[in-house]
């Protein structure tokens, strides 16, 4: 008894050590054996890290240490055909057996006696998964022995399906290719949740001689083991002969495809910040990112070589990023792809303008149709000039946004003040970059500053949102980053006037129109060329141009960037939302409807020397809630006299909001009722200042 022990613990490789120690054990002897040498099952394999889009699609994934592609497998994530092919051809009484199958085993032994040689080897799953788990060069009698050994061991600690997806997770299928998921993502470029019966049958034949049978090495030696799996499965009933006819003629792409490797460098991002995780998810939409990635290549094919794209698709409500292209191409030198140019610090020319106007209209200094001068102008030495060299003259605000006029631009910067706007961007979460110790100047209207291109979105979500900017995320950040809340940029009626006009804005050459506000811009130079633009619930940034600064002579927002973003709209699959309508109460005056203040937007310096000196008109009768018998004279003879008090001539009257008169110089005026009830007397005098008083007629 103690010598046929040793003989076989001899075989299984255990020494004579091991022999010694266990040759007297009889009944409990494997349960002994079992504690002595336990099996190396590792509570979860070492797999490739996936990085996978918002609904659990596959973005990215990066090889094992040993740089292996292996993917962990969930049974039910792969095609049920497949799973019972494979059981049908390699292992048919899988379900029944503790690990080893005697009647497979016998009939091995006997082609071993006829032949002299290993025909088959009988091996279950089981057996096949104690293999992978302990490399052996050779297939002897004393492998074989340790392979039924751990198969057993096996059985008792792991369940069927727990068997099955390790060996499917193990499984050589040529190269570095391990499992059943790398080797379908390798060859059929999907994964094996829907796999025909051919592309079934072939990854059924690729684990037994995978280097052989690589149908990118052997396409041929791949097409005979595919069909000797189909003849198998026709001979066992799992399958039609017609059927495996159909399959036989199937044609297969004897390539290798290369893994995903979508969003480059948002999964590099995530990798850095979390090492140790298995599987990352992002915010970004898998197919708005193939999309994207797509209009950059091809974009950047168009601009030449050295320029290259960055793009960022953010959801404008809840400030995630659907999509993000760091740069054209991520393995291209001479682009520089590695840099990531969303997070860049460029200067952001004119992009900024949009809430310069949208401050000036919260604090009621100008509206759309106010008149503004676009001439040459000189700010305490500080002399803008437009981007042509030339000038308008006199032009409305909305003309003037929409043209991109820099004077005008600067004009209203100097009116709500440079360091009142970078405060608004702050709230907003956004800290532009300045060199150290500067103070916010007039410049950066035009680009005089330093943002990256999420930051540049994040803030167009403030004028996609209603004036809330929202942080942007995107799932690479930290473990336990807490994300921004909501922060007002802008009111929400100015954030309405400003996506009016720049709905407004004409597309770029051959775009078609598109229900979205955009607006473009062009760094000092010709670096740096932008385009962002939004609809009611997703906001695009695009830039443009060389990671290293370099001029780009004829680049610009408008030529450059403005067609990359409507051809973004076009390609990133996202359902398109109109604009938000005015908020209540809000709307757009016409030139005549305008205040006499807001009809041209004069400099501060002008505003302050024309204030009026005398005190502001004050209705003095009838007086705020007064009520009016005019009965007893008659109301068809006996107007009602109207006084007033300070203001400065000439005077206005309304009724109801309908002129009496023309203006008039005198502080008296006379207004006939239409008829009893509740009427508003309302006078404005030269300054624009105004004064009401509701009375009650009877």
């Amino acid at each position: 008894m103690k010598t046929s022990l040793k003989r076989v613990l001899r075989l299984l490789g255990y020494g004579a050590a091991g022999g010694s120690a266990l040759a007297g054990v009889s009944a409990g002897g494997f349960l002994a054996l079992d504690r002595a040498f336990p099996p190396p099952l590792p509570a979860s394999l070492t797999v490739s890290t996936e990085v996978v889009d918002r609904d659990g699609q596959l973005l990215r994934a990066f090889a094992t240490p040993e740089g292996r592609w292996r993917f962990a497998v969930d049974l039910d994530a792969v095609d049920r055909s497949f799973v019972d092919m494979l059981i049908a051809y390699e292992d048919k009484r899988f379900w029944d057996h503790d690990g080893v199958d005697v009647i497979a085993l016998g009939r091995a032994a006997v082609q071993f006696a006829g032949n002299g040689r290993i025909v088959s080897g009988g091996s279950t799953l089981s057996m096949q998964l104690a293999r992978l788990m302990e490399p052996r060069e050779n297939r002897t009698i004393g492998a074989k022995l340790r392979q039924i050994f751990r198969a057993v061991q096996i059985e008792q600690r792991l369940s069927k399906r727990e068997i099955l997806e390790r060996y499917l997770t193990l499984a050589p299928y040529g190269g570095n290719l391990e499992g059943v998921r790398a080797a379908s993502l390798a060859y059929f470029g999907k994964e094996p949740r829907r796999l025909t019966v051919s592309e079934a049958a072939l990854l059924v034949a690729l684990p037994q001689l995978p280097e052989r049978r690589r149908p990118d090495r052997n396409p041929e030696g791949a097409r005979k083991a595919r069909d000797r799996v189909l003849a198998r499965m026709v001979t066992a009933g799992r399958l039609d002969a017609a059927e495996a006819a159909r399959a036989a003629t199937e044609e297969f792409v004897a390539a290798r495809r290369p893994l995903p490797a979508l969003a480059a460098h948002t999964t590099a991002t995530a990798l850095a910040n979390q090492p140790f995780a298995s599987r990352l998810q992002l915010t970004i939409d898998r197919r708005a990112q193939e999309g994207l990635e797509a209009v950059a290549r091809d974009a950047a094919t168009k601009l030449g070589p050295k320029l290259s794209v960055a793009l960022v698709v953010a959801d404008a409500r809840s400030g995630e990023i659907l999509g993000a292209v760091g740069s054209a191409d991520y393995f291209d030198s001479g682009r520089s792809g590695w840099i990531d140019m969303t997070r860049a610090v460029r200067s952001p020319g004119s992009t900024l303008k949009p809430f310069i106007y949208g401050l000036a209209m919260e604090e009621g200094l100008v509206a759309q149709e106010t008149m503004i001068e676009d001439r040459p102008a000189d700010f305490s030495g500080y002399r803008p000039r437009n981007f042509d060299m030339s000038y308008q003259g006199d032009v409305t605000v909305r003309q003037a946004l929409q043209l991109s006029l820099n004077v005008p631009a600067i004009r209203l910067l100097d009116a709500v003040g440079p360091a009142r706007l970078t405060a608004r961007f702050r709230q907003a979460g956004v800290t532009l970059k300045l060199p150290p110790g500067e103070a916010p100047g007039l410049a950066i209207g035009l680009g005089g500053v330093g943002v990256s291109l999420r930051d540049l979105v994040q803030l167009y979500t403030g004028l996609a949102n209603r004036g809330r900017a929202v942080g942007l995320r995107d799932g690479s950040e930290p473990a336990g980053t807490a994300t921004a809340p909501a922060a007002a940029v802008l009111s929400a009626d100015a954030a309405w006037q400003v996506a009016d006009v720049l709905s407004g804005v004409t597309p770029p050459e051959g775009a078609a129109r598109r229900s979205i506000a955009y607006k473009t811009g062009t760094s000092y130079g010709y670096r740096d060329a932008w385009s962002v633009g939004y609809d009611g619930r997703t906001v695009i940034g695009v830039w443009v141009g060389r990671a290293d600064a370099g001029a780009v002579p004829g680049l610009s927002g408008y030529a450059s960037a403005a067609p990359i973003l409507f051809e973004a709209f076009a390609k990133s699959g996202l359902a398109a939302v109109p604009l938000p309508p005015a908020p209540a109460g809000v709307r757009k005056p016409t030139r005549d409807e305008l205040p006499v203040t807001m009809e041209r937007f004069a400099p501060l310096e002008e505003r302050v020397a024309a204030a009026p000196s005398e005190p502001a008109p004050r209705i003095v009768f009838p007086p705020e809630g007064a009520r009016v018998d005019l009965g007893a004279a008659g109301a068809e003879a006996t107007p009602l006299v109207l006084k007033l008090q300070g203001g400065r001539a000439p005077f206005r009257w309304l009724a109801n909001g309908r002129p009496l008169s023309d203006p008039v110089r005198r502080r008296t005026a006379t207004w006939q009722p239409d008829g009893a009830g509740q009427s508003t007397l309302t006078v404005i005098d030269a300054a624009g200042r105004a004064a009401s008083v509701r009375v009650f007629v009877e």
